[in-house]
């Protein structure tokens, strides 16, 4: 391999991008609209949940009960009702999630020790925040009864009741559960390997197209120095997206930064290095570029979204895509940058993923510069 040639290529490819400034403002616009949009819009979150009240007891007990859903910051009670048509209207207009009715023998059964029974009606339409609707409303109802009873059963007063377990949390790593710490990492490396691929997907075919192919046929430029050349041009422009990215996450969401930098840069490179191979073979593949941006735009957008684990857990996927998510690079570049952002650990735990991705950068680097012999063959 010619450094001299490759430096040429890459120069080349350069000025390509330079002369065309629509491609290249959308090149640096869309990695930082696709961030902001998904980090404000996509929220797993489930607070301040619509709720309507129906209180059939009307006792100091249940209203008690009220206050509690009042005074949580889950639940936003809308109205109390009078009967169950009011929830039944609301939930079809989608302005209320949650019903909470208190059945009139509520305080007889709570204060005499028998089981007092709490009706939730649920909008199940979304199923995943009904059911994190429905835990939290089981939570308010249960540590009521519980606080009462625990009350009534105490022996004297400014006697204690304790409880033979009491169950302390702590949660590490996310201690607020803020769910933007835990998307916005795994955001930016989803951007990163669509940006990537679909920016050196239509490289090749391009050339095929133009008619300039030919041209860099009769040149002595070879298939590894062509593909290397073309790559590190696209390099510089996928690291300013990253640092916008970075910059983004850390300054704007304010997503903690607690491992490395270094690391979290170098992993970053070896991640880029593979998304734009990628994008070479993909073109390589391909004389048009309607076809090669469509099958980037598959192999990119489509994997790294739905099986890298970034919002869907693979444990709970079938075998078979779990066999699949196997051969995502992106899962392993969000194992990395979660780790660096939120635990702060680096090398000595993560250093299988990142092996992981440099065999996949070479991998794909061998591939598609062996597809471009064949092609110029």
């Amino acid at each position: 391999m010619n450094f001299r040639r490759t430096r040429a290529m890459a120069r080349k490819e350069l000025l390509h991008i330079v002369r065309d400034p629509r491609s290249l403002i959308a090149a640096l616009a869309l990695p930082l609209m696709m961030l902001l949009i998904f980090g404000y819009a996509l929220s797993l979150d489930v607070d301040r949940i619509p709720t309507i009240i129906y209180d059939l007891d009307h006792t100091p007990q249940s209203r008690d009960l009220i206050r509690e859903f009042r005074g949580s910051r889950y639940f936003d009670i809308i109205e109390e009702a009078t009967s169950y048509r009011p929830i039944e209207r609301e939930m079809d207009m989608r302005r209320c999630l949650l019903g909470v009715v208190v059945p009139p023998d509520y305080s007889r059964n709570l204060l005499s020790g028998k089981e007092a029974q709490v009706q939730l009606l649920l909008d199940g339409t979304d199923s995943n925040t009904a059911a994190i609707a429905l835990g939290y409303g089981e939570g308010v109802v249960q540590g009521y009864a519980l606080r009462l009873r625990a009350a009534a059963q105490s022996p004297g007063p400014g006697s204690v009741l304790h409880t033979p377990v009491e169950p302390r949390v702590r949660v590490w790593y996310n201690t607020d559960l803020i769910s933007r710490d835990y998307i916005v990492p795994g955001l930016i490396s989803v951007i990163l390997m669509i940006i990537a691929a679909l920016l050196t997907s239509l490289t090749i075919a391009r050339e095929w197209e133009n008619g300039t192919m030919e041209q860099l046929l009769s040149t002595p430029v070879r298939p590894a120095e062509m593909a290397l050349g073309k790559l590190s041009a696209y390099f510089l422009l996928g690291i300013v997206d990253m640092f916008l990215c970075l910059f983004v996450g850390i300054v704007i969401f304010d997503v903690p930064l607690k491992g490395s930098a270094i690391f979290l840069f170098v992993s970053s490179c070896v991640y880029l290095f593979g998304a734009l191979g990628w994008g070479v073979l993909v073109s390589a593949m391909n004389r048009n570029q309607l076809s090669a941006y469509q099958l980037g735009t598959l192999t990119s957008f489509l994997p790294a979204f739905l099986l890298s684990g970034f919002i869907y857990s693979i444990e709970n996927m079938p075998r078979v895509i779990q066999a699949i998510a196997l051969f995502v690079p992106a899962r392993y570049f969000i194992n990395i940058v979660k780790g660096v952002f939120l635990k702060g650990i680096g090398l000595e735990i993560l250093w299988f993923d990142f092996l992981l991705l440099v065999l996949y950068g070479a991998a794909v680097f061998y591939f598609a510069t062996r597809k471009l012999r064949q092609k110029v063959a």
